[in-house]
């Protein structure tokens, strides 16, 4: 595991990819937090990082879809997925250092954000007036949705050759367990069920840890969503030896 952990490392980091996915992140995110009107720091007038952690799961469905998308799709199509599968590396080893590999350059990207930090500790009045409880709760909140957004990326990249084709799966999927299930939930329809129906979601799992006090069940949740979708990955990826 640590061989392909280190491999896809370096293939990202010796490629514009990781670059081009830490860049538009910091700019997208700086924007919505210093430019745009009505939404920046300083029109709102509150010392938090709310635009950070708003902003931050809908930027990352497309670019942690545009890093995983080569996982699998661009081993299959250069031909080097053989050479994969016959090194002295178990198939869920593989999955998981790529999977750790992909959660690693997250961290990357979200590293230069605390320099946000020290901005709005700088600006609060009194200096460090600020919730840094809920804002270390978000941070852990929004790393727990990275990290399910790269196994699910994974699992996208392992069903198909066509990197393009992955790209468009992951979003979805990405798209479809962070929000979908808390808009289905307040259709009248589901009436008593509605908080089931949230609950199925990563939206109201995000939100409430948000609030800065980490509830197991909320941890449970994106632990499980990770370890299914990495499943679901080995299971595909297996599929070659039937």
């Amino acid at each position: 595991m640590l061989t392909i952990y280190i491999k896809e490392i370096r293939s990202f980091l010796s490629s514009l990819i990781a670059y081009i996915v830490i860049i538009t992140f910091l700019l997208a995110i700086g924007l919505f937090m210093w430019i745009y009107p009505d939404m920046n720091i300083i029109d709102i007038g509150y010392a938090n990082l709310d635009p950070l952690f708003f902003v931050g799961p809908w930027v990352f469905i497309f670019l942690i879809s545009a890093i995983t998308m080569r996982s699998f799709s661009e081993e299959k199509k250069a031909g080097t997925i053989e050479t994969l599968t016959t090194s002295p590396v178990s198939d869920l080893g593989i999955i998981l250092g790529k999977f750790f590999a992909g959660v690693t350059l997250v961290l990357f990207a979200l590293l230069p954000t605390l320099v946000y930090y020290y901005s709005i500790y700088e600006l609060a009045v009194p200096v460090g007036n600020i919730d840094s409880g809920a804002i270390i709760g978000s941070y852990l909140g929004l790393l727990f949705v990275a990290a399910s957004f790269v196994a699910i990326g994974m699992f996208a990249s392992a069903i198909t050759d066509n990197q393009i084709v992955s790209f468009i799966v992951s979003a979805f999927l990405c798209f479809v367990m962070y929000t979908s299930f808390e808009y289905l939930s307040q259709i009248s329809m589901f009436g008593d069920v509605a908080y089931v129906v949230s609950w199925l979601g990563m939206f109201s799992h995000y939100e409430s840890i948000s609030r800065g006090v980490l509830d197991t069940r909320d941890a449970a949740y994106f632990l499980s969503l990770i370890v299914l979708f990495i499943l679901l990955t080995k299971t595909v990826f297996g599929s070659r030896k039937w």
